[in-house]
């Protein structure tokens, strides 16, 4: 049987004993047999505390909105927010109610991923104040071993990416923490109470667990599987599917010919992955209530799956065929554009510009294997 960190938590009692826990969680956050680790830690230990991560601790918020501190129904358990306007951080006050900050949400293996960088924030905010912080591990969705794309570099940190990371980066959460306590020298007290059964070439379907959304973009593996590459749309004027049933499996705009695009990019014969004429209408985010004309990737084989090369290669080939393909907008004046904060570098500059697709891919692959032979340390699985 594969169990995540909060099955195996009895084997760690004497870790939590006599200490104010705060945690960070989410609906992810569950036993193997659907109890929430909210009430594990309240009833089994002192849980003074919940911080919530983007979506809120029970996923009751929308994608991007601000969550305010409440008080938790379910357990009276006061709740503080890590997703506010000002700030994502642990501030000195919210410190001060704990002995040891304990993270558990599953995490889905890129970079672009929110809940990472709250775990790494509370990490680093943790080891200044001289507080605890444990991981209560997960596995990957993707494996603990495949690699793919750039390292994000200096000058392009975001939400979207705080840490050099490649997309994806075949790693537990647990691990993360390892790797970047020790390599930004934070030095925090950092405790891992780690997986059973799971081996790094296992993927999701090969665990033999029941998926739940870790938020409501990423509805099926599938779409964890995608999203590496299909998550670069949200930079740029064309849907990614969000306000579907499909999101970034359904790839479409208004101005593009759905027949066309399928059969140019069925074409390249891309491992894994087949691309299907669609027609969809959003009920929300672009083009909401517009009919949009795209395809549906669908995978074929998804250990063959290179979702980062198949999602550049789906974006060059509607940048080079379309016209009306615009990159957006800065979200804020004076920063960055948002498809270089997902790139984690500057690789596209105007929107008509030709992009040398194949010495892309090479670069990634050279740091991806660089990435590689340096996470191998951190491995605990």
């Amino acid at each position: 049987m594969i169990r995540n960190g909060i099955d195996c938590i009895a084997n760690y009692a004497d870790l939590f004993k006599g200490k104010r826990l705060g945690l960070i969680t989410s609906p992810t956050g569950l036993t193997q047999d659907f109890g929430t680790t909210i009430q594990v830690l309240h009833e089994q230990f002192n849980l003074t505390a919940l911080f919530s991560p983007e979506h809120g601790v029970r996923g009751d918020q929308a994608a991007g909105a601000q969550v305010d501190s409440y008080q938790d129904p379910m357990t009276g358990v006061p709740v503080y927010s890590l997703y506010r306007e000002d700030s994502k951080r642990l501030s000195p006050e919210m410190l001060d109610e704990v002995d040891m900050i304990v993270y558990d949400i599953q995490d889905v293996g890129v970079r672009y991923y929110t809940f990472i960088y709250t775990m790494l924030y509370a990490l680093e905010d943790c080891a200044r104040a001289g507080k605890e912080f444990t991981v209560l591990d997960r596995l990957n969705p993707l494996d603990g071993v495949t690699v793919e794309g750039n390292i994000l570099k200096q000058g392009y940190q975001s939400f979207v990416g705080n840490y050099p990371l490649c997309i994806r980066y075949g790693l537990t959460a647990g691990e993360v923490a390892m790797m970047a306590n020790d390599q930004m020298n934070w030095n925090g007290k950092l405790h891992v109470v780690r997986c059973e059964g799971w081996e790094r070439e296992m993927q999701f379907p090969d665990t033999g667990r029941n998926w739940v959304m870790p938020s409501l973009g990423i509805p099926r593996f599938d779409t964890a599987l995608l999203y590496g590459g299909t998550c670069l749309f949200e930079g740029t004027n064309v849907s990614e599917g969000r306000g579907t049933a499909a999101p970034f499996e359904l790839i479409g705009a208004p101005f593009i010919d759905a027949y066309r695009l399928a059969n140019e990019m069925n074409g390249k014969k891309l491992p894994g992955v087949m691309f299907r004429p669609v027609y969809f209408q959003p009920y929300s985010s672009k083009y909401q209530g517009e009919l949009c004309r795209g395809v549906q990737l669908h995978v074929t084989d998804r250990h063959a799956l290179q979702p980062v090369v198949t999602g550049f290669m789906l974006l060059d080939t509607i940048r080079r065929n379309y016209e009306d393909f615009r990159l957006l907008p800065p979200l804020k004046e004076g920063s960055r554009p948002f498809i270089d904060l997902l790139c984690g570098e500057k690789l596209y500059g105007d929107d008509t510009a030709s992009v040398d697709v194949p010495a892309l891919l090479e670069q990634f692959r050279t740091e991806s294997q660089a990435f590689t032979r340096i996470k191998q340390q951190y491995h605990l699985y």
